[in-house]
């Protein structure tokens, strides 16, 4: 009885905080964001450039298009649409019951995960989707400036979806020909597209039988000593990643591997390894690779003389961005202006969308306004990924990539290496254990527990 009396107690003050949050992350989409006309902006390896012969600022709210050119006014649409497409992960409230806790929300300590779920996501749509691919619904989401997402937005939007499905469209002026081949190829393949596109959203979904939704990642994160409640550094999750897609048993996830760069070591012949396994089905293939840096920016502070680094690799195709934020608040950068950081923000409490039942909505995972940040406000620790499709793709990365460390660094060490061979060589454990109660390996449990304290070692 006494058990059940702490239950309740618990619930309450769960129901409690979840309002608390809406009421303290509700303002995060509420505020514009301006970018300047004058430079070019990227976001994951694309540029775009909103130059004009006035000067000025132009705000990604839809707010002053009409003011622009039509030429210009294309490319800002580019712009956000391409951000749009991007899959936003964020707080989320009244998700079934946290194992082993009586939280339903990941309000005020989930953020760091849900910075890690965007990277994972961002791997996966190029994988699946190829970093072309754009949502053709991008344009039609409202930036909720007036009210946040609750459950009644949720049914709105929900309806609002409906209703775009069953109207017609405009019809184009073509020979009947022309429309049904066209008609026939575009279905087909944006048909593929969304299928995926829902997948790699349902694989994120807040049920303990999502892939990488935030249950298993927490049970994951017990392997290193965290609970749900606790914050999780950028460090952390990028193990707790590479266990979640090592363990994810969908035919679809065979073909990609993670890797973990071993104190701001790459080591090459590691990465090849994984990309060589065998798959379950015993298919011998390459498999793609999600490859995670934990890396630290400085001291106390970040230090500016990585910032020509950081943008280099936000301006690189295969980069599937950065797991970093302010102090004790972690957001996803996926781009610059300048010397900011774009980000997507996952400090905004939405309710739960059940990713299991059919046709679920699509809106909530999609951030209708981008956000910025100085570089120097940026937290020292974070975690860099990339993607690379095949062998071939990883050594392109891994030269090229190396010759940005060399050039951006002014100390005598860079940020990070590519080492040749592998890490039993230098005297690493390479071989990370399998036993079913023991997911992190001796070697694996001493580095998280450093970095979990944020100990780095500073060269």
């Amino acid at each position: 009885m006494e058990a059940t009396g702490t239950d309740e107690v618990e619930k309450i003050k769960s129901k409690f905080m979840s309002a608390w949050h809406n009421m303290k992350y509700s303002w995060v989409l509420k505020t514009k964001t301006y970018f300047s006309r004058n430079s070019p902006v990227f976001l994951l390896g694309k540029c775009y450039h909103f130059k004009t012969d006035e000067s000025g600022e132009l705000s990604t709210d839809g707010s002053n298009f009409d003011k622009i050119s039509a030429e210009i006014s294309g490319n800002v649409e580019e712009f956000r649409k391409d951000f749009i497409s991007r899959i936003w992960l964020t707080y989320r409230e009244e998700f079934p019951q946290i194992k082993g806790s009586a939280l339903t929300t990941d309000c005020g300590w989930g953020c760091t995960l849900r910075t890690g779920q965007m990277l994972l996501a961002q791997g996966l749509m190029l994988h699946f989707l190829g970093r072309a691919w754009v949502w053709p619904e991008a344009l039609d989401i409202d930036s909720s400036d007036s009210e946040s997402w609750t459950a009644h937005t949720v049914k709105k939007l929900t309806a609002s979806f409906e209703a775009s499905l069953t109207a017609e469209r405009e019809p184009k002026i073509l020979s009947n020909h022309h429309q049904g081949t066209l008609k026939r190829n575009c279905d087909d393949n944006e048909m593929r597209n969304e299928v995926y596109h829902r997948k790699i959203i349902s694989w994120f979904g807040d049920s303990p039988l999502a892939a990488f939704g935030l249950h298993q990642l927490i049970e994951y994160g017990k392997k290193s000593g965290k609970i749900a409640g606790d914050w999780y550094g950028p460090a952390v999750v990028a193990h707790i990643l590479r266990k979640a897609v090592e363990e994810a048993r969908d035919p679809e996830l065979q073909g990609v591997t993670v890797y973990v760069a071993q104190d701001c070591t790459v080591y090459s012949s590691d990465v090849i390894d994984r990309q060589c396994s065998l798959m379950d089905s015993g298919k011998a293939d390459t498999k793609a690779v999600i490859i995670l840096v934990p890396v630290r920016l400085g001291g106390e502070r970040t230090n500016m003389d990585y910032l020509e680094f950081v943008k280099g690799i936000l301006s690189l195709e295969y980069c599937v961005g950065i797991i970093g934020g302010k102090p004790k608040q972690s957001y996803y950068f996926a781009g610059f202006q300048d010397d900011s950081l774009i980000y997507m923000d996952p400090h905004y409490c939405q309710s739960f969308v059940d990713v299991s039942i059919k046709d679920f909505p699509l809106e909530s995972f999609h951030c209708p306004s981008p956000k910025k940040m100085s570089f120097k406000k940026m937290d020292p620790s974070c975690t860099i990924g990339f993607y690379c499709r095949t062998v071939q793709d990883f050594e392109k990365a891994s030269e090229e990539i190396t010759k940005m460390l060399k050039s951006s660094s002014k100390e005598k060490y860079p940020l990070f290496t590519f080492v040749k061979g592998h890490s039993r060589d230098y005297d690493f454990a390479s071989s990370p254990l399998h036993e079913e109660n023991d997911l992190f390996s001796e070697d694996e449990k001493k580095r998280l527990k450093r970095f979990s304290t944020e100990e780095f070692v500073l060269l």
